[in-house]
């Protein structure tokens, strides 16, 4: 395999400047290579595997940028501000377009909301980009209008020029699946909704065969049987209880479904036959440590499904494909030194594109055409760091003071002396049901870069460590979750590793929360705490929610004891803060509203407090404006000089 000059169109002027910076000034890198978003995201080829589509930030926006491979010319396809609408995915709908869905921030009746639409966009055709849905009021919708308009549930592969789309014209949260064309926009409806229906799933022949159902709090599976058109019943169970069933996907053969079911407390795959009555579950793979929380990988040469993600996994990938086991093991041999991810193919699995990560540096892209054995670089995530100015982190384990192992990820500066206790930051993910896991990670990098210890706790209420630890979540706010961040403290501590009295906590979202709650209640361990987008308050959680059609699961997970959650929420225990405390929170935040901030602030400056907070202009809950992802960096920067 031989692998080729850069291809000119991917050049970044930044490429010069990248072995100054590390040779010069290893130990503080600018803000600006942590916290600008990744220069190169989604590379994918288009089915012919004659042109490249990829996302690239230009000064913040993003630009979906399309490539033909042949010729070796570019051309820009579409522009996101990031500010009013951004791109919510895209996806190759055939040779010609590129379907895009997109996301923006509204308000209906006075309530905050996500909406989004549908856009497509034609490779070779200037100036190309319009609706790729215009939704038309039924005479049944009255004053209804769909907010979610995205759902693309199948490409139709035997109509190239043609896709389904579930959406709810007629009816709040009762999608029906239309037919729509790509050319003109003609629509058909192919299935009409039912009852508590909220997803739907089509066949890779393109039919619609399976409905996901929530009633209340019970969520339920319809299934149509493609030969006679009946439905039944295949499983039902209430939300956050056992037997917790994920679809994942329709294999080749119609009667053949995959789903992630619970394996001796694993989520695992399983293989389960439609036309068995019995619906018996076939193993396909298991972790016997780590839930398979990944989507299914499938062949567009073969249509079968060849494997599965999984973020434990050496490659981020378990083939069982004995093709793509061997594909894959002659990548490993020619890149021996990376992690190597094949992300994309064209249909006739000739091209494909690479993403390989060296050690713990950000993702470097790569096009491979196996006829020719070559791989040419495209370019790296993040230009301006590789692994000769990144710390890099490591599993370790921790026991909690009720003896539960907990894994976490530690980041060490470079050219940290041993046995030399430093100032140490612990960074709880948000969620809390989702987890961290290693390589790359922006903020732990930046903060090591800055001379902090940063541990990454996967603490209990996280997935991916089976069903009982992630229910730990479930009415466990401020709870066993909380201690386990302390225990993490305790244990750098044991370990000689950081300073006590030199601990800090910094998370957003939910990890935002913990931070909060760490300086309220363990204030003995923890001397300052950052939170970005965090909760503040758990009856204004619940609160909210009675406008939404989620109300009764919130409910189920957090609790409607309202003395009990004041009494697990940061802004009534403001009180007890004597530490200093950084809020940072985006003002159009539609996860978690800015009143948690803006209240938290307001309750500290009243109790006379050290207290900062900055609302992000435009800002939103995954900071995906840079400028906002710049400040968050320098505020955090300066906040953690000050305290830490």
């Amino acid at each position: 395999m031989r692998i080729v000059s850069s291809y000119l169109f991917f050049c970044f002027c930044v490429f010069t400047s990248i072995n100054a910076l590390a040779s010069t000034e290893q130990d503080k890198l600018p803000v600006e290579a942590f916290g600008n978003l990744p220069a190169l995201t989604n590379v994918k080829l288009s089915p012919d595997g004659k042109h490249l589509a990829a996302l690239r930030n230009e000064g913040g926006q993003t630009i979906l940028l399309g490539v033909n491979l042949d010729k070796m010319s570019s051309r820009v396809l579409a522009v996101s501000d990031n500010k009013e609408i951004k791109f919510n995915w895209y996806q190759w709908a055939n040779n010609e377009y590129i379907l895009i869905g997109a996301r923006y921030p509204a308000k209906r009746y006075g309530v905050n909301t996500t909406e989004t639409r549908l856009l497509k966009v034609s490779i070779h055709k200037e100036d190309s980009l319009e609706p790729a849905f215009r939704p038309r009021r039924s005479k049944i919708a009255g004053d209804h209008f769909s907010q979610f308009q995205d759902n693309v549930i199948s490409l139709l592969p035997a109509e190239k020029d043609h896709f389904l789309l579930s959406v709810d014209l007629d009816s709040a949260n009762r999608p029906n699946v239309y037919r729509l064309s790509l050319n003109d926009l003609g629509r058909s409806i192919l299935q009409r909704s039912r009852r508590d229906i909220r997803h739907w799933h089509a066949d890779r022949q393109g039919r619609v065969r399976l409905g996901e159902g929530l009633d209340d709090t019970k969520i339920f599976y319809l299934h149509k049987d493609w030969k006679t058109n009946e439905w039944r019943t295949l499983w039902e169970y209430e939300i956050f209880d056992a037997p917790d069933i994920d679809i994942m996907g329709f294999d080749k053969n119609p009667d053949i479904l995959y789903i992630r079911a619970l394996h001796k407390g694993r989520y695992a795959i399983f293989r389960v036959n439609l036309a068995n009555e019995a619906l018996t579950q076939e193993l396909v793979y298991a972790d016997p440590h780590y839930d398979i929380e990944g989507r299914l990988i499938y062949s567009p040469k073969s249509g079968e499904v060849v494997g599965v993600s999984h973020g434990e996994a050496d490659n981020g990938r378990i083939y069982w494909d004995k093709e793509y086991m061997a594909f894959q093991e002659a990548l490993d041999h020619a890149l021996p030194d990376s992690a190597n991810i094949i992300i994309s193919m064209s249909d006739d699995e000739r091209r494909y594109v690479l993403l390989t990560y060296l050690e713990d540096a950000p993702g470097y892209y790569y096009i491979g055409d196996r006829d020719n054995s070559t791989l040419n670089p495209l370019g790296s995530q993040y230009p301006l760091l590789d692994e000769t100015n990144l710390s890099g982190n490591q599993k370790v384990r921790y026991q909690a003071r009720d003896g539960l192992t907990i894994e976490a990820y530690l980041t060490l500066p470079r050219n940290k002396p041993q046995d030399h206790p430093i100032p140490a930051v612990v960074l709880p993910h948000g969620g809390p049901m989702a987890r961290d896991y290693g390589g790359f990670d922006w903020l732990a990098e930046f903060l090591a870069s800055r001379g902090y210890l940063v541990l990454q706790p996967n603490f209990r209420g996280s997935s991916g460590y089976g069903f009982d630890f992630e229910q730990a979540s479930v009415k466990g706010w401020g709870k066993e979750m909380q201690q386990d961040l302390q225990d993490a403290a305790h244990w750098l501590v044991e370990q000689k590793l950081a300073i006590p009295g030199r601990i800090c906590l910094v998370g957003a979202s939910y990890g935002g929360y913990a931070a909060l709650m760490g300086l309220a209640t363990q204030g003995d361990t923890f001397s300052c705490a950052a939170s970005i987008n965090g909760v503040t308050d758990l009856t204004r959680i619940l609160h909210e929610s009675r406008r939404y059609t989620n109300a009764k699961v919130v409910r189920k997970q957090l609790g409607d004891d309202w003395d009990e959650l004041e009494t697990t929420s940061p802004l009534y225990l403001a009180g007890q803060i004597s530490a200093p405390v950084l809020l940072i929170h985006g003002e159009e935040d539609r996860v978690v509203s800015v009143y948690h901030s803006r209240e938290m602030a307001e309750e500290l400056q009243d109790l006379e407090k050290q207290v900062r907070y900055v609302e992000l202009e435009k800002g939103n809950h995954y900071l995906e404006l840079q400028h906002n992802r710049l400040t968050t960096l320098r505020e955090l920067e300066a906040f953690l000089a000050a305290h830490l």
